[in-house]
């Protein structure tokens, strides 16, 4: 790649944050304008019946297990523990160790942009057009090795993709709900709580892809102010670099992908940096103008908004009548059809989530006539009590809303796909989930301080809170699908109503026309310019940083169609099947101090109704946050018929010899085809950690005496074990460097083992019977270990000797310590070391 290339992407990035930062500034005025008005005069919609949780999430984490992953650096899978933390962003360590003692992930991934795939041909379809003119031929695989037959893959059109994989379908659903949720979640957009940087971003960046030609809704508006910066510097900039590099690229069409991903993760790493650094600095140069802009407004507060409302009745003279005409021809025969596509999906969710909600509580309240009492009742509290962030429970709703298609309405209005709107429906159900929950909680737990209550008592005062949060809940959903759907349409519309009005007034950039006075150019030349200088002059001076005209004229565009979308939506309600209600059906408050109780903490339902010695399933440490244990949302992966998993997921990483790479798909052809003895113990040993090529381990297995000690213990002794540092003392003369303890536990055995007892003859550590005793099996081992010493082919040490300095540069020291067993580590986890 030639420097200037390299240069490319700077050059780029200083460009469009230049032009963005200049509309920025602008927009931040007229935002903090806005946010003071709205304080002074105030406002909003109506009171929601339900009470809203501040901080839902504390003390919680979402999800943790143990995943293969693809380290593309040596093209190698590996197990990691993966943990998912209150922020959704995706951890993931050497082991479960290595969390639980607060050490720096391997990793961390913020999934904001990315898609959770689930099969190789989905990420086919998506690579096979990452480079121009190539297409992979049929049949033809990707440069990755699927492990297993259960692949997770997270794809960014830019960033880094990750690969990982599972070995049952029960786990892969499960993980894909979660990986889901995580990206639902980082792409839910930016803070509301933020009343100036919000608006003034999303205007900014909305105005600034209009001045370049693109209306509509955005897929990669998603992340952080500097993540969305990067998508937006990336938009242009990938596909420029695509037809300058792809050429280029030499090699397989694999190595070609994989290349030209490497370079594009390159690039965008390098862009966000830049765009981080720069919207910081531009934050700071417009927060250092708040004290004196918010001086002027509370002074000039009125004058401000008498100045305004005079301009926007001289535009609205001069644009109502073509945005009247345009609405009636274009748009208002198109706005059933609209409503239909968004209402018909949406209220199937929400009223799932209703059933949802519904269904379990009727399971708390069997568990509670059946004799459990407070006691079982503080149990299920405390799942129910995260039951809208549990993503596997809530997958049910969420599917109802993913059918949302606006096919033949997308291309006529410019919309790029429906992902923005299903998204946006997603978190407002799991929003009103929380809420009907949270409000639950404190009506039962109001019902029963202080009272003593039996089976069936219990369960009518469960019963009476229920019903009393449905109708609620009822009210409350019907409300904010009213509002999604407005917002909805007019996300719709009005990009469509602007890209149709712009030409006509040239208002895409109405403050750059101020560059034609003083340059003696006849501004009655220019179509449709003549009055526009006329209304800049109309604001003074000191208040035009306050009233932009561009701003003006989109507010009134966006008037002249809102009447139109009220009505269509009231039209809309009457039908019984949305179950919306009419907005002149006001729900009376029957409980008017249920708001007070919104002011109280959240109930701990563990500590109150089950004494709090008991540790929820799943706790688990704050991956370095907190040095409080965190109480889990999705309860641990059990597969079935099996006891509890080490790394609470995967067993081992499947054997290199079952992966082959790129360029080895001949010789494990060839090798298939060639006669292997069946062999079919009736009792198989238990399996040894599974053979890799850069494993340091099997180099010392080669190359020094190796004495493996077979003990028959018990799951009490399991937890005495130690690393065996004292048996040292009597090998010495056979200068014996590594020891390893092997611990039988028949019961615990991967699934992958039992299916091919091909492939686990190959990989079985050959000792002897299970009975025999361990002194006996010891001296043995020792003989065979050393015996076998002078019998190797020079052919495989030499090649093992390679692979071993290959494997010494990765990963350091690290292995070393984990080939002996960890007298501080869970005896579950002993076991698993790669």
């Amino acid at each position: 790649i030639s420097n200037c290339h390299l240069s490319l992407p700077t050059a780029r990035t200083r460009q469009v944050m230049g032009e963005f930062g200049h509309v920025y500034e602008q927009q931040y005025a007229v935002a903090l304008f806005n946010s003071v008005r709205f304080e002074i005069e105030g406002g909003g919609g109506p009171q929601s019946q339900l009470l809203h949780r501040k901080n839902p999430l504390e003390d919680r984490s979402i999800f943790s297990g143990g995943l293969f992953q693809y380290l593309e650096e040596n093209k190698r899978w590996r197990n990691r523990f993966v943990f998912v933390a209150d922020t959704y962003n995706i951890s993931f360590y050497e082991n479960k160790v290595a969390h639980e003692r607060s050490l720096h992930p391997k990793g961390t991934i913020n999934c904001a942009g990315y898609k959770a795939l689930t099969s190789m041909e989905e990420y086919l379809e998506l690579i096979n057009t990452s480079l121009p003119g190539i297409k992979a031929k049929v049949g033809s695989g990707p440069f990755v090795k699927c492990a297993t037959q259960f692949p997770l893959i997270l794809w960014h059109p830019y960033a880094r993709h990750h690969y990982f994989c599972v070995l049952t379908e029960k786990e892969q659903k499960k993980w894909h709900a979660v990986l889901q949720d995580c990206v639902r979640h980082s792409n839910n957009g930016l803070s509301e709580e933020c009343r100036v940087q919000t608006p003034a971003f999303t205007d900014a960046m909305r105005l600034h892809r209009q001045a370049q030609g693109h209306y509509g809704t955005w897929d990669m508006m998603c992340g952080g102010p500097p993540q969305i910066l990067a998508n937006l510097v990336m938009e242009t900039l990938h596909p420029e670099l695509r037809n300058l590099i792809g050429p280029r690229l030499k090699g397989k069409i694999q190595q070609r992908q994989r290349n030209w991903m490497l370079i594009s993760e390159a690039v965008y790493k390098q862009v966000l940096s830049q765009t981080q650094a720069q919207y910081e600095a531009l934050v700071q140069t417009c927060e250092v103008e708040i004290s004196r802009l918010d001086a002027v407004l509370r002074t000039d507060m009125d004058q401000i908004i008498t100045s305004k409302e005079h301009v926007s009745g001289k535009i609205r003279a001069l644009v109502l009548p073509r945005a009247e005409q345009l609405l009636r021809g274009s748009v208002q025969p198109f706005l059933s059809s609209i409503l239909e596509a968004l209402m018909e999906p949406t209220s199937r969710g929400f009223s799932e989530v209703r059933d949802v909600f519904f269904r379990e509580l009727v399971e708390v309240s069997k568990n509670t006539l059946n004799g459990g009492g407070k006691d079982k009742l503080g149990e299920h509290m405390e799942k129910i009590s995260m039951l809208a962030f549990h993503p596997v429970k809530m997958q049910s709703c969420y599917e109802k809303v993913e059918q949302l298609n606006l096919e033949g309405l997308q291309q006529r209005f410019d919309v790029s796909s429906p992902s923005v709107f299903i998204q946006r429906a997603q978190i407002l159900m799991r929003e009103q989930m929380d809420n009907a929950v949270y409000t639950f909680e404190h009506l039962l737990h109001q019902s029963l301080e202080g009272k003593v209550q039996g089976g069936e008592d219990l369960c009518k005062t469960i019963h009476c809170c229920q019903d009393r949060v449905l109708k609620k809940y009822d009210y409350d959903s019907s409300t904010v699908r009213k509002k999604f759907f407005r917002e909805a349409v007019l996300q719709i519309i009005i990009p469509y109503m602007l890209k149709q009005l712009s030409p006509s007034f040239h208002l895409v950039r109405l403050t750059e026309y101020m560059h034609y006075i003083g340059t003696g150019v006849p501004l009655g030349t220019l179509p449709m310019l003549s009055d526009l200088p006329r209304f800049q002059e109309l604001i003074f001076e000191d208040f035009s940083q306050f009233i932009l005209v561009e701003n003006v004229f989109e507010e009134v565009v966006l008037q002249s169609v809102t009447k139109d979308i009220m009505m269509a939506v009231k039209e809309a309600a009457v039908q019984k099947k949305h179950n919306l209600y009419r907005d002149s059906m006001i729900l009376t408050n029957s409980d008017p101090n249920l708001h007070l109780l919104g002011e109280n903490p959240s109930v701990d339902w563990a500590t109150q109704y089950r004494g709090g010695n008991e540790e929820p399933e799943g706790a688990l440490g704050g991956g370095g946050q907190s040095s409080r244990r965190r109480r889990q949302v999705v309860s641990m992966i059990q597969l079935d018929e099996m006891g509890p998993l080490p790394y609470e997921s995967c067993l081992e990483v499947p054997g290199v010899d079952f992966i082959p790479e790129e360029g080895e798909m001949e010789e494990v052809e060839v090798k298939a085809q060639e006669p292997k003895e069946q062999e079919t113990p009736t009792e198989p040993d238990p399996p040894k950690e599974p053979d890799s090529s850069d494993s340091v381990q099997e180099i010392r297995y080669h190359s020094k005496p190796v004495v493996e000690m077979m003990v028959s213990a018990s799951e009490e002794d399991l937890a005495v074990l130690t690393n065996g540092t004292g048996t040292l003392e009597d090998w010495k003369e056979e200068e014996v460097t590594l020891i390893t303890t092997v611990v039988e536990e028949m019961h615990r055995k991967s699934p992958q083992w039992m299916s091919a007892p091909q492939e686990v003859n190959e990989q079985l550590v050959e000792t002897g019977s299970p009975d025999q005793e361990a002194e006996g099996g010891l001296q043995e081992k020792g003989e065979a270990a050393i015996e076998g010493k002078g019998e190797e082919d020079e052919a495989a040490i030499k090649n093992a000797i390679q692979e071993i300095e290959i494997a010494v540069q990765e990963e350091d020291g690290e292995r070393i310590t984990e080939c002996a067993v960890d007298s501080d580590s869970e005896p579950g986890d002993t076991a698993l070391h790669e």
